[in-house]
């Protein structure tokens, strides 16, 4: 069992660098670019900053979810 929670905190480091990542390419790249582009960078901001909240949601709350 002890196996399977290091697996998921290994999981919710990855949501948080990878939100973190979306965010930090998606706030200068929404200013830079237009049209649609623009709009999927500042989407990209979105799900960035919601996949990392959920991330630090899980890292700190592990069974938030279950019943």
């Amino acid at each position: 069992m002890a196996g399977w929670k290091g697996k998921v905190m290994i999981l919710c480091a990855a949501m948080i660098v990878a939100g973190v990542a979306a965010v930090a390419w998606g706030l200068p790249a929404a200013h830079r670019l237009q049209g649609f582009r623009g709009i999927l960078a500042a989407v990209a901001v979105l799900a960035g900053i919601i996949l990392a909240l959920l991330g630090v949601l899980l890292l700190v709350v592990p069974g938030f979810f279950e019943g």
